[in-house]
């Protein structure tokens, strides 16, 4: 179920990137922006987020205004549903008899897959962090009750530590010391990534990144001492594209780039010519537990 606080409510959980004191809000709404008490400020912007790497910057390149237009076509044709499906029944379960718990979408893009969560727990309360701030545009439109910010993941969080109950992980870079400092002692990191054989049928019409085949098997490793497995589940999503959805596919992701609209649409439309086309998804969920107890 959505949430019932506002997002501001939420900035009592953050901390100033500077100097590490907490922060608080400079007015009524995100727009207004958030501020510590030594003076750093971070500037809200009216379309409902708020950036905090101003003046800062990433090595990283953040998804453009034309990534995330193909990103939210594609998904709000609902092309990738049973996935969004599968993550809010995991964290349904997952956050069951916790009082309004607090979620973390690390990585959330326009916030497709965080509203299918939020519907599935009650009184839930989320942030939702970005690189991209044309992704968090359509992110505070879809999710007007969470905390949507501008941040790179690779840096450390801008949250308290043991202040957040689950965090989603979804195609997105991971921070395991990080995430491992902001989630509470027994809380659950959910990760979705691409399993073997995703779009498999789509290689060999247009060159894409490799899928790696042994990642979600390297992940656990990867996520270090911090965190213990507790379930994984593989999903298998057919796919009838049309020759536009062909485009938005490869060009919502970091694909996008590397390739070239105009081949790839040329490219779709002859795969297309006589009819749609037929294409997998696989996806692997994995569910990992918070260890320690502090």
């Amino acid at each position: 179920m959505p949430s019932a606080v506002r997002p501001l409510d939420l900035v009592p959980l953050m901390l100033c990137p500077v100097c590490g004191e907490q922060l608080e809000a400079a007015g009524q709404v995100p727009a207004q922006g958030l501020r510590c008490a030594a003076g750093h400020q971070y500037d809200g912007a009216r379309q409902g987020y708020v950036n905090m790497l101003t003046g800062r910057g990433t090595r990283f390149i953040p998804d453009t205004a034309e990534m995330v237009a193909a990103r939210d076509a594609f998904l709000g044709a609902g092309h990738y549903a049973p996935l969004a499906r599968q993550l809010a029944a995991t964290a349904g379960t997952l956050l069951a008899g916790t009082p309004a718990p607090v979620l973390l979408d690390a990585g959330s893009g326009t916030g497709y897959y965080l509203e299918a969560v939020l519907r599935s727990v009650m009184d839930g309360r989320a942030f939702a962090l970005d690189l991209s701030k044309f992704a968090l545009r359509r992110a505070a439109r879809a999710l007007p009750d969470a905390l949507c910010v501008v941040w790179d993941l690779w840096k450390p969080l801008p949250l308290a530590a043991g202040s957040t109950d689950l965090i989603l992980n979804v195609f997105a870079p991971r921070n395991p010391a990080e995430f491992a400092r902001v989630l509470k002692p027994g809380g659950h990191l959910v990760v979705a990534t691409a399993a073997p054989g995703h779009l498999g049928e789509l290689r060999d019409v247009v060159p894409l990144l490799a899928v790696d085949a042994d990642k979600a098997e390297r992940l656990g490793t990867t996520l270090g001492d911090g965190f213990e497995g507790v379930d994984k589940v593989q999903l298998q999503v057919p796919l009838q594209l049309d020759a536009e959805d062909m485009v938005q596919l490869v060009m919502m992701g970091p694909n996008a780039h590397h390739s070239d609209a105009g081949e790839i649409r040329a490219a779709a439309a002859d795969a297309t010519a006589a009819g749609g086309f037929q294409v997998t998804a696989r996806f692997t969920v994995s569910t990992y537990r918070r260890r320690g107890r502090g």
